[in-house]
């Protein structure tokens, strides 16, 4: 290899071409980059109401992740954080993301890094038409590799969220809530959720 070609590898992603590395890196911020099993996947920013799914969602967890007197807690829950997961890695953006708290240490969200490579316990995908296919088709494979626990599909057009647990053959569905339930949903079936908050302003 020249020293040219050398000096383009970035010290963060060896394993994966220097070509799509740099379309990560430079991306429009209007679009959200991903690196997939080696290729750049670039997706708009969430519409207004898949955004407001994903926010009254995340209110509706607080109690785990930010909890107050009587609250479960036990989780830190962020929103779209950039995850480098496997030996490629994969660069993945889910909407929302949890990791168990005994999980995770001090240096857990590092100021000097992107990335974080500590797989969480549970993501949540916000489904539209644009992101469907890659969060059903190529994102879950890669949650599953990496022993994401749980994995819920929030489809804000159809009401409906998709409550998926990991099995070691794939994943398994137990749980489909729509409308206006109000359910107990793993892993925060410590707690009741209302659906109807997520779909009405």
């Amino acid at each position: 290899m020249s020293g040219d070609a050398a000096r383009t590898i970035d010290p963060d992603f060896p394993n994966l071409d220097p070509v799509v590395v740099e379309g990560y890196r430079n991306a429009p911020g209007h679009l959200v980059a991903e690196i997939i099993a080696g290729e750049l996947s670039l997706m708009p920013r969430p519409r207004p109401r898949h955004a407001h799914g994903a926010t009254r969602l995340n209110g509706r967890l607080a109690g785990f992740s930010d909890p107050r007197e009587g609250d479960p807690g036990g989780w830190l829950i962020l929103v779209e954080p950039e995850l480098w997961l496997g030996p490629g890695p994969d660069v993945v953006v889910p909407d929302l993301a949890g990791w168990r708290r005994e999980r995770i240490g001090e240096g857990f969200l590092d100021p000097e890094r992107n990335g974080l490579t500590l797989a969480p316990d549970w993501v949540c995908e916000v489904l539209s038409p644009s992101t469907a296919r890659v969060d059903r088709k190529q994102k879950l494979p890669i949650f599953h590799r990496e022993g994401v626990g749980h994995a819920w599909l929030l489809d804000p057009a159809l009401r409906t969220i998709e409550v998926y647990r990991r099995h070691e053959l794939g994943w398994l569905l137990v749980a489909t809530c729509a409308g206006d339930d109000v359910v107990r949903a793993e892993p925060f079936d410590a707690v009741e959720l209302s659906l109807a908050g997520l779909w009405t302003l």
